[in-house]
């Protein structure tokens, strides 16, 4: 049961995340500004979960290791995907930041974590990779968009330095509501000033949308799924399920936006989806394997 719901927690994330691309692909072409929205992102998650700062034991952990995990997927990963947002499409963004998740994922857990996979689960990871890039098109790879290729492959990074934290020195998802939003606010909002701002020109409604879904939808309850479903299954499971985000947003645009899906990202979706399989089907015979022994 457990188990389930932590596979139930990897498809919220999957979808919330898809949601993230495109409503910050739409935030930095509005008068907002990139430090704007990652300053409304961690005001708004901090008024949210501010009766549990003064509770939280914060002496539970070292200061460089709420710095890692927080700053992993806070105001560094936001900054750099914002600006990335602005030259590439939501699509290729998800290609980039989310497809490459799997590949770190793999190659921190083993360098770091220790943790083994067998080779079939390696190949389903290979499989996944390989299907990202044919979802993203050759155009996304020219020169044209070498930096925000360089920024978002950095996003990549890291939102899997802040999962290896997680596993590595056992957050818990309230210590990673507390921490992410406390830590970035106190560190982003003297930069913020230094950064180009529009904050005050801004259309209310904009700093609404963004302060709703950055702010509660992502950095609170799919932070908190996201911090659940690492300490349950893992940092490489987590990730191959995070690699889905791209077609989370191909599918989210044909169902919501009527975006017809060409053959690059059809056939994209159908090795995703026969790599999740190969994975998850792997992953469940060798536990129960592991069970018989």
């Amino acid at each position: 049961m457990t188990n389930l719901r932590a596979y139930l927690a990897c498809i919220f994330i999957v979808f919330a995340w898809s949601g993230w691309i495109t409503i910050s692909r739409y935030g930095v072409h509005t008068a907002l500004q990139p430090a704007d929205i990652t300053l409304i992102r961690y005001i708004t998650a901090l008024l949210c979960v501010s009766p549990l700062v003064v509770r939280h034991r914060w002496a539970r952990f070292k200061l460089h290791q709420y710095l890692i995990m927080a700053l992993g997927i806070g105001c560094p990963y936001t900054m750099v995907s914002f600006y990335g947002l602005r030259i590439l499409k939501a699509a290729h963004a998800g290609v980039l930041v989310n497809g490459m998740l799997p590949v770190l994922g793999a190659v921190a857990a083993w360098f770091i974590l220790r943790q083994r996979i067998s080779v079939v689960r390696y190949g389903a990871i290979g499989l996944i990779f390989l299907a990202n890039f044919i979802m993203a098109g050759g155009d996304t790879f020219s020169a044209d968009h070498t930096l925000g290729i360089l920024l978002l492959l950095s996003a990549a990074v890291c939102y899997t330095a802040h999962m290896i934290a997680v596993r590595l020195w056992h957050f818990e998802w309230r210590d990673v509501l507390v921490a992410v939003p406390v830590v970035n606010t106190l560190l982003f909002l003297p930069l913020w000033f230094v950064f180009p701002t529009a904050l005050f020109e801004a259309d209310l409604r904009e700093i609404l949308i963004q302060a709703g879904y950055q702010g509660i939808v992502v950095n609170i309850v799919a932070l908190m799924f996201s911090t659940y479903a690492i300490a349950r299954l893992g940092t490489i499971t987590v990730s191959i399920f995070m690699s889905f985000v791209p077609v989370g947003t191909a599918l989210l645009a044909w169902l919501l936006l009527g975006e017809t899906l060409n053959t690059w990202e059809f056939c994209g979706i159908i090795g995703c989806s026969a790599g999740l399989f190969i994975y998850t089907s792997s992953q469940i015979w060798e536990n129960r394997k592991r069970t018989l022994q």
